[in-house]
């Protein structure tokens, strides 16, 4: 394995190429601005008008707006994956780049610095920027549970990310993966919720919400949340690896 590790010639050449995509990039740029602004905007709409107007839970409606952001994420890491799969895009990278193992885990960690990189800068924004229109009923980082669940909020865009980007890879279309995943997080996931919540803790958008909830749930807590997704994020990075290792490119 350590053979194929990435080294920074092909981690390089998947920058240039993830930068040269306008859709991917607009993704990219959308997570930031989506969240921000929608979080912000909502704020300054309903923030004020009485306490918990925007949830009960305090600490998770700090990322209200991370509904929306969540679903840029998934469209960066999917169409960073889908672009190796049109026009023998694949053949011309695997030229370059024989090794698939090298060639994957290089895309996939250069997706995940730039998702982890955006997804903190978006989370600690998030919180500053919605707080300031919160008025007497507005949290301070510092104040429990805000360091934590700021990490936590960007850490899910991350994963969330990776989970589309790993699907992409196993699936081969970005349009496939986003028309399953984002009804699946943001329906599936609630009717699920609704008749077993027990259960729906271990999904992987609630499970890594629990990093920006005021209190654990009963069976999964913050840190345990956040471990779930990984392992969502995980098996589908996983099965991309083992689809471009032996399909045809």
């Amino acid at each position: 394995m350590s053979a194929a590790l990435p080294t920074l010639p092909v981690l390089h050449s998947e920058w240039i190429k993830l930068r040269s995509l306008r859709g991917t990039i607009g993704a990219y740029v959308a997570v930031f601005v989506a969240t921000v602004g929608i979080q912000a905007f909502t704020a300054a709409a309903i923030g004020q008008s009485e306490e918990g107007s925007m949830g009960d839970d305090r600490l998770l409606a700090a990322y209200y707006a991370l509904n929306f952001g969540q679903i840029a994420a998934m469209a960066f890491g999917a169409n960073a994956l889908s672009a190796e799969f049109h026009n023998g895009a694949l053949r011309t990278s695997l030229a370059a780049v024989p090794n698939r193992t090298r060639f994957y885990l290089s895309k996939m960690a250069m997706v995940g610095a730039l998702a982890f990189v955006m997804g903190q800068v978006t989370a600690l924004v998030t919180f500053v920027a919605g707080q300031s229109f919160m008025g007497p009923y507005a949290m301070e980082l510092g104040d429990p549970g805000t360091v934590r669940s700021a990490f936590g909020c960007g850490m899910y865009l991350t994963l969330m990310t990776l989970f589309a980007a790993g699907l992409t890879a196993v699936l081969r279309s970005a349009a496939v993966v986003l028309s399953l995943l984002i009804p699946f997080v943001l329906l599936v996931s609630f009717v699920i919720g609704a008749g077993a919540e027990g259960a729906a803790q271990f999904l992987p958008d609630r499970a890594g919400q629990m990093m920006m909830r005021m209190e654990a749930g009963d069976l999964v807590g913050p840190w345990t949340g956040l471990g779930v997704m990984a392992l969502w994020a995980a098996v589908a990075v996983i099965g991309g690896w083992v689809s471009v290792r032996r399909r045809d490119a």
